[in-house]
């Protein structure tokens, strides 16, 4: 079933938008969250971002929204240098993920007993999925991630990058979003990363989107965007009562060596 919904999906909209003055070939390189073994300068430079983060003002929009992430661990990751966490019943096997098919991708969806939610009163989660390659495994969320409970789920494979998702009441940002919110009530797809860009990446997002386009698969759309630096895709669309943000990131040698299956990765995120 799951094929079926990739391969039905169509694209309605697809409007790049670049930089008007085009990519800057001397741009650093952040490698602040490679899941290997990481220098003193990777961490001092994580410590930089952090420190940055702390200092930017809060986000709020005209519409009323407020921000959505107040993690000061960028990108919903520890700092550099931590280890991935295998879980589940059996080492290895992660709930919810299939078996790999033909071409050894796998499709990872939400169990609908999986933990997670907002507290008493808020619906339960309508479940998404996503296709990864390759060995990528669950990364453990803890509730006391500063992230808060918005970070529903971490995946990362140490050759290749690493994704998390992020769900979160859409009410959280304006009185007036029911509960079966669309993205395109939320915003446009500018006002979108203006508003959560910063809350993902943790600097301003200004200058930096190399590509924003519209989709729509299943009658629902879908807001993709490509960042740099430091890269990262970001898919955005809502369901329900909440906004969810998958987001795929990786290092800059990462990127360079695995761009085509991250990108497949971040435009696989389909609602069930």
């Amino acid at each position: 079933m799951a094929s079926t919904m990739f391969s039905s999906s169509s694209c309605i909209a697809s409007n790049t938008y670049r930089r008007k003055h085009g990519l800057n070939c001397n741009l650093q390189i952040r490698n602040d969250f490679v899941l290997e073994e990481t220098s003193s300068n990777d961490r001092d430079d994580h410590e930089k971002l952090v420190s940055g983060l702390l200092k930017r003002r809060s986000l709020v929009l005209q519409s009323g929204f407020v921000p959505l992430v107040t993690s000061v661990t960028a990108f919903g990751f520890p700092a550099p240098g931590l280890a991935v966490i295998k879980q589940g019943p059996l080492a290895g096997r992660v709930p919810g993920l299939s078996e790999p098919d033909e071409q050894g991708w796998r499709t990872y969806q939400r169990p609908d007993d999986k933990s997670g939610g907002h507290g008493v009163g808020w619906s339960p989660i309508i479940p998404y999925l996503f296709k990864v390659s390759g060995d990528w495994d669950e990364v453990p969320v803890s509730i006391a991630d500063l992230g808060g409970t918005e970070i529903d789920l971490r995946f990362a494979n140490p050759k290749q990058g690493r994704l998390f998702v992020i769900v979160a009441p859409v009410r959280r940002f304006s009185d007036v979003l029911g509960d079966n919110t669309t993205i395109q009530e939320i915003g446009t797809p500018e006002k979108v990363i203006s508003a959560f860009g910063p809350e993902v990446t943790g600097e301003n997002v200004e200058g930096k989107v190399l590509s924003m386009e519209v989709a729509e698969h299943s009658g629902r759309r879908y807001y993709q965007y490509e960042l740099e630096p430091p890269h990262v895709f970001i898919t955005a669309t809502a369901a329900g009562n909440r906004l969810y943000l998958f987001c795929v990131t990786g290092s800059g040698l990462q990127w360079k060596r695995n761009y085509q299956d991250l990108k497949r990765i971040a435009q696989s995120f389909r609602i069930v």
